[in-house]
């Protein structure tokens, strides 16, 4: 009998923009445009380099992020995609994404390209409804042009698209942040993606909040809830603490980072998670390009963790998503017991942060609020009961179970 291969998923970074945005903090370059042509034979070394260690394995999503990917044209798009699909098993079925700016994404004709070229899905950067918050944050386009975009990508063919959105922008209220949710959802979208502002040291956001008027913690609470209220009450599943979408249109990619599947990641800053070994690229554009051409590309870092040292992390991802936590793979996998958790997670169900599944347990929406504190505190009670079955081992007594 064939034995079935592994799942994975492939991220490919595209470093470049034409602006950068007030709040960003990932790896991305205004202005390099000049720089293309080279960083795009150099992905394709280091995915041709990578692919023969993955036998094994069978690509079913691709996620092209940045930066901004729609800067580089269709014809190289389509060869890094054309690489990814020669070198590695790619699944017929597999979920093929790319990000793309408003005003980068509205030629119809370039977005069949795309399309034709295997791209099935498109995560557009909306933000916001409104053009002033959009300019208080350095974002370069305008409402109408997502407006364009959403015309031209679906005349072009795409049947799945997501939009992104934030709230808790400078100046933002109430007021304005239901009207981006309405406007957004007036577009049709399959799936929406909801982030509240983070402030990130080292961005120019951080150096001028003073400056600012930004939305204090229980105005962005209560901007989040009424995302979830009014998003669930219009048909969407939300699956994640910052996404939604219709039924059958969760992102299968950034699923696997929530679930703690297999991914390979290519381009600088780029993370990955392969055969038990995290590992990244250095945020270096040029030592990046030098060292996949060269075959010489190493790791910014790396470690080796095995399966069964991902607890903590499978408490944290878990409770991030609708699905929660399951008690039989917590203890059948990680060989822990799943007890002290519950005693945690009864707890906030007091408090309606946290409900029973037939599985285990997950958060609530009110509970999506609270879970860096909820997750601290099983934490700190896993923690506690790991010192307890060490302190039972080292004095020989083997009584302790699951």
């Amino acid at each position: 009998m064939k034995q079935s291969k592994t799942p994975l998923g492939i991220y490919v970074h595209i470093p470049f923009c034409r602006s950068k945005c007030l709040y960003c903090d990932f790896y991305s370059l205004p202005q390099a445009e000049d720089r293309i042509k080279r960083y795009v034979k150099a992905l394709c070394a280091n995915i041709s380099q990578i692919a023969q260690y993955t036998g094994g394995y069978q690509v079913d999503t691709v996620y092209f992020g940045g930066g901004t990917p729609t800067l580089l044209s269709e014809r190289y798009l389509t060869d890094i995609l054309e690489r990814i699909a020669q070198r590695f098993h790619m699944g017929r079925d597999a979920e093929i994404t790319i990000e793309a700016n408003p005003e980068s994404a509205q030629n119809w004709r370039a977005l069949r390209r795309l399309r034709r070229g295997g791209f099935n899905r498109l995560s557009l950067g909306v933000q916001a409804a409104d053009d002033a918050l959009l300019r208080a944050v350095g974002r370069i386009h305008t409402f109408a042009d997502v407006e364009r975009s959403v015309e031209a990508l679906r005349r072009a063919g795409f049947r799945n698209f997501s939009a992104d959105l934030i709230y808790g922008l400078p100046g933002q209220s109430q007021a304005a942040w239901m009207d981006s949710l309405e406007r957004t959802l007036a577009l049709g979208p399959e799936h929406l993606s909801c982030y509240g502002l983070k402030v990130e040291e080292g961005t120019p956001l951080h150096r001028r909040q003073k400056e600012l008027s930004l939305p204090d913690d229980d105005t962005q609470a209560d901007m989040y809830l009424s995302a979830v209220q009014m998003l669930t009450s219009g048909g969407y599943e939300h699956y994640e603490i910052s996404n939604f979408a219709r039924p059958g249109f969760a992102s299968r990619h950034n699923l696997k980072y929530w679930t703690l599947q297999e991914y390979a990641g290519f381009g600088p800053g780029a993370h990955s998670d392969l055969g038990e070994m995290r590992y990244a690229y250095a945020r270096d554009l040029e030592g990046y390009m030098a060292g996949a051409l060269a075959g010489t590309l190493e790791t910014d870092q790396a470690e080796r963790l095995p399966e069964r040292e991902r607890d903590t992390e499978y408490i944290m991802l878990s409770l991030r998503t609708s699905a929660g936590i399951s008690k039989a793979v917590f203890e059948h996998r990680y060989r822990r017991r799943f007890a002290p958790l519950e005693a945690v997670l009864r707890r906030y169900e007091q408090l309606g942060c946290a409900q029973p599944t037939e599985e285990g347990w997950r958060l609530t929406a009110k509970g999506f609020l609270l879970s860096n504190t909820i997750i601290t505190d099983l934490w700190e009670a896993h923690g506690q009961e790991k010192l307890r079955r060490e302190a039972a081992a080292a004095s020989g007594d083997f009584r302790v179970e699951l």
